[in-house]
């Protein structure tokens, strides 16, 4: 039986593809989970433009408490110069969609010990909020970015 955080993580790859394909993004997703979770490419007047992309889904425990950090933290199995990290954060283990989703550059992610830290909201003791500096990273306004040149190096 697979466990329920696994499937989780699953919907939270479909939920991004969706979003992103709803934008005019065309979703590719490997035949091996050895990596990216799905390529998205966006047809341009100057080309076409693709992104790798990792999906991590944050579903907070009843538990959790106020922080003023919060985000993924652990292990990448493969990065890129031009990925995305979509952060797609739910209200809770429970929910049918996230609150938010953050389109975050690999210039955005840090060294960690546990491997990488990517933490651009807090959680108010209820929800995800975006911190203030990361607002331009979230929803649609983040999703526009991810179609920039400049994307990479976004700060």
């Amino acid at each position: 039986m697979i466990e329920k955080h696994k499937k989780r993580d699953y919907f939270a790859e479909m939920y991004v593809a969706g979003v992103m394909a709803d934008a005019g993004w065309n979703i590719y997703f490997p035949h091996r989970d050895m990596g990216f979770d799905l390529i998205g490419t966006l047809a341009r007047s100057d080309g076409l433009l693709i992104r790798p992309v990792q999906v991590k889904g944050l579903y907070p425990t009843e538990e959790k408490t106020a922080k003023n950090v919060y985000g993924y933290v652990g292990g990448l199995s493969v990065t890129h110069p031009e990925m995305v990290l979509a952060l797609a954060y739910f209200p809770t283990i429970h929910s049918r969609s996230p609150n938010h989703i953050a389109w975050m550059p690999l210039q955005q992610i840090r060294p960690h010990i546990r491997g990488f830290r990517c933490q651009p909201a807090k959680y108010d003791g209820n929800n995800p909020v975006p911190r203030q500096n990361f607002e331009h990273y979230f929803d649609d306004a983040g999703l526009m970015n991810v179609a920039a040149n400049n994307f990479s190096e976004l700060t």
